[in-house]
């Protein structure tokens, strides 16, 4: 049995008990839609943690779906949407600010998502090629729209460069308009788009909006893929941290914590009271946090949360880099200073006459105090 076959059946029997009152028809059409235009793709990822990563992909879709769009009327779904995508604290900012700086100030957050999102219908080729796929998956339109719902969100919530793509597409739509500079839009006519290409500052230079977009759809989907695999090689590093470090039942709450289940649910499972899950969930934040990531894989965590030190200064942007290190002693800036030079603990403990403990110590201060810093700008 091939890869295909086996998650097939596996999602055929899922949707069976879990939508067990809608029609065949109706559970073959999502089937169809989860699997994608490609599923020979499922075949193609020989490594085992692709694979994981791609069933996750099947599940995260899936549940987008059941939680926001299956069974709701088509005004409530667009309208769950809508909310969804303004939730977004970036987006939100980012469209506010606009709105604020713009000549017309009546216009709501919504307002602009909204003419975001017909936008990249009309141009996305990604999108324009689920528009289609979509209209093979179900004859009737109720399931179509619901589909297509649930992929504009899945679509727009992907994280590129530790933002949601939605943000990037919201500046394309602004340098758009800009560029054609909308002030007054005739709303009874159709605006076409006669040439694939469009000038640049440079008079003697152009660019191609398709090769630009063809681009980001190939960015975007390298950079989801990247991301979720470093993902699962943080969680199957951190479970076997857990399973060394401290026992069995330790990785079993981990389990069950990235399934959403609550304590009381887990204590539940593992035969423990609800005491002894808040705990057990105390230990493990604290090696997760002290340990794990500041210690034993810090490359690998950091990385994949883009809060590094080397590359990406923590996760703060400049404005806030420069008061974190103002707020600084002189012997938390050295070190890091001297950790972002390549110096080891060791090292960084003989120069500075301290202990490595100590050292590891203040670093992991360091981190956590820029981490709130970063927390506090964004709930701002």
């Amino acid at each position: 049995m091939t890869a295909v076959d086996d998650i097939t059946q596996r999602w055929s029997t899922k949707l069976a008990a879990e939508l067990a009152e809608e029609s065949d028809n109706s559970r073959q059409s999502i089937l169809v839609w989860l699997l994608g235009p490609n599923p020979e793709r499922f075949d193609e990822a020989v490594d085992a943690t692709k694979q994981k990563v791609l069933a996750q992909a099947l599940e995260y879709r899936y549940q987008i779906l059941r939680q926001r769009y299956w069974n709701v009327g088509p005004d409530r779904a667009y309208r769950n949407l809508i909310k969804r995508l303004s939730s977004l604290f970036l987006v939100r900012s980012k469209v506010r600010t606009w709105i604020a700086l713009s000549r017309d100030r009546r216009r709501t957050v919504t307002d602009v998502l909204q003419e975001v999102i017909q936008e990249m219908l009309q141009s996305d080729r990604y999108l324009k090629e689920q528009v289609r796929w979509i209209g093979e998956c179900s004859p009737r339109s109720q399931v179509r729209n619901l589909l297509m719902l649930a992929t504009i969100e899945e679509y727009c919530l992907r994280p590129i460069r530790n933002q949601p793509l939605l943000v990037y597409r919201f500046v394309n739509y602004l340098r758009r308009s800009q560029r054609g500079g909308m002030t007054n839009i005739p709303s009874g006519e159709m605006i076409r788009l006669i040439s694939e290409e469009i000038g640049t500052d440079d008079p003697d230079s152009s660019m191609s909006l398709l090769d630009v977009e063809a681009v980001s759809k190939y960015e975007s989907q390298t950079q989801a893929e990247e991301a979720q695999t470093m993902r699962e090689q943080v969680k199957t590093g951190f479970a076997t941290y857990l399973h060394d470090t401290l026992d069995a039942t330790a990785v079993q709450w981990l389990e069950l914590h990235l399934q959403g289940f609550t304590q009381e649910m887990i204590s539940q499972r593992l035969d423990l009271s609800t005491k002894e899950a808040y705990r057990l969930r105390e230990k493990i934040r604290y090696h997760a946090i002290r340990v794990f990531t500041l210690k034993e894989q810090p490359d690998l965590v950091l990385g994949w949360l883009q809060t590094s030190l080397k590359e990406h200064n923590l996760g703060l942007i400049p404005e806030q880099w420069e008061e974190f290190q103002a707020a600084c002693n002189p012997l938390q800036r050295k070190i890091l200073q001297s950790l972002k030079s390549g110096q080891t603990f060791d090292e960084i403990a003989q120069s500075t006459n301290l202990k490595p403990k100590q050292v590891t110590g203040e670093w992991a201060q360091l981190y956590l105090d820029a981490q709130n810093l970063r927390q506090e700008a964004n709930s701002s």
